[in-house]
């Protein structure tokens, strides 16, 4: 399913972050957290009624200084209303409504996307009764609710799962889809013009596909695929063409859409916070990974720079270290084919299957050379490895003790899977299960 994205607008101190942050620690019962995962205040993924979305908290991308906060705002929430699938409103009790507010309505209601309008700090009955006055603002979908307490979320996210579908077309994705994503001016769309060339006629623009980002359908070489690019994508909205609010908005639909996420970074810039977030995402997300380090050509080499650039870049990414990096020049076409290359490895590891037999034969001789620490006196003993069905490569684990196994150990397992059934570029599920 592609996904979907909720952005959560409003003004300074209404509330957006803690309730950003109480979306977010809904999902953390049902969902394992991956270890060394940072937890962006920007955004992140939720989960209700069994439904997945996206979640961006606008507040994170707005500047401190006062002179500058009402464009500021203005321009995110045409962004907002531009990409995300639904946009939550967030007005306070407290103030009642101010300008602001009267602005940020204007914009909205020429929207043809879903709004939810949320008062929030609503935590006692005279606060319900001065909500009343936000229905002058003339949302249908109005919800008083208190985000430090959670109050009155579950009926505006009942709301918010109504509205996700899962698309059927969405389902057959027959062939492998890869996504380009990076900061702005890295080079996205040289590489993609240096893969799809001028030869027009081995692109088709694939029909009814939306504007935010362009599918080219790529046949050439006995190699078919997707490519997803969120370069150069012309808009409607006279919003700012770096605005970093903007690109990530771009990468996360491109990240859900996608099989393989090639990453690209620029070689004299290294790798951003926002490409490490964007990462951590497309982990979370179980995605495929390839690095690309563009502009080597431009670097100055001295021996083993390509080396120690990736063992430097492999620091960062920790501790999922196992992907691919590959040094290249979209502009000069150096490597730009090995880049297609790693990618179809990627996915066809990503969709492998491998048998209970031999991850029995391997897996059992790893835990033998090496047990599970003793915990409370209890020996802990593994007796059966088996993938599960699921689309990222998952493993479950039977044992006598599930909830005692550690995440050294869990590593350690990992490491031995990776070792042993390349699944390079491809974040791996650990699951411990009662034999």
């Amino acid at each position: 399913m592609a996904g979907f994205t909720l952005a959560i607008v409003g003004r300074p101190n209404v509330g957006k972050s803690t309730l950003f942050n109480r979306l977010l620690e809904q999902r953390k019962a049902i969902v394992e957290d991956t270890p060394g995962v940072t937890r962006d205040r920007q955004y992140g993924i939720s989960e209700w009624n069994g439904k997945t979305y996206n979640i961006i908290d606008t507040g994170g991308f707005v500047p401190d200084s006062m002179d500058v906060f009402e464009r500021e705002i203005r321009k995110q929430v045409l962004i907002a209303v531009e990409e995300a699938n639904a946009i939550v409103f967030m007005c306070d009790v407290t103030t009642g409504i101010t300008t602001l507010d009267e602005a940020m309505t204007k914009i909205l209601r020429q929207s043809k996307k879903p709004v939810f309008l949320v008062v929030n700090k609503v935590d006692n009955s005279n606060r319900m009764l001065d909500a009343t006055e936000f229905y002058a603002l003339g949302f249908e979908k109005t919800f008083f609710l208190s985000s430090i307490s959670g109050s009155g979320t579950g009926e505006l996210l009942d709301e918010v799962a109504a509205l996700i579908t899962i698309d059927a077309e969405e389902l057959d994705a027959s062939l492998p889809r890869f996504a380009i994503i990076g900061q702005p001016n890295v080079g996205k769309s040289s590489l993609l013009n240096a893969l799809v060339g001028e030869e027009r006629t081995i692109v088709s623009e694939i029909a009814g596909t939306t504007r935010d980002t362009i599918h080219t359908h790529y046949n050439l070489f006995q190699k078919e695929f997707v490519l997803i690019d969120t370069a150069g994508i012309r808009r409607k909205s006279k919003v700012h063409e770096d605005l970093e609010f903007y690109s990530v908005i771009r990468a996360i639909k491109a990240v859900d859409e996608a099989d393989v996420c090639l990453m690209m970074i620029d070689a004299e810039k290294g790798v951003a916070q926002q490409d490490l977030n964007i990462f951590s995402l497309a982990v979370k997300k179980g995605k495929g990974i390839v690095f690309l380090v563009n502009k080597w050509d431009v670097v100055d080499k001295v021996t083993n720079t390509a080396k120690d650039y990736e063992k430097e870049l492999k620091t960062r990414l920790a501790p999922f270290t196992d992907v691919p990096v590959l040094f290249i020049s979209a502009k000069e076409k150096t490597r730009v084919f090995k880049v297609i290359e790693t990618a179809l490895d990627v996915y066809e590891s990503r969709k492998r299957k491998i048998s209970t037999s031999s991850l029995n034969d391997i897996m059992l001789k790893a835990i033998e050379n090496y047990h599970p620490p003793v915990v409370r006196g209890n020996s802990v003993k593994i007796k059966y490895v088996t993938q599960i069905p699921t689309v990222v490569p998952s493993f479950a684990f039977f044992t006598n003790y599930p909830d005692d196994i550690k995440t050294p150990y869990k590593n350690y397992l990992e490491n031995k899977l990776r070792e042993n059934f390349d699944l390079k570029g491809v974040p791996v599920r650990i699951f411990f299960r009662k034999k």
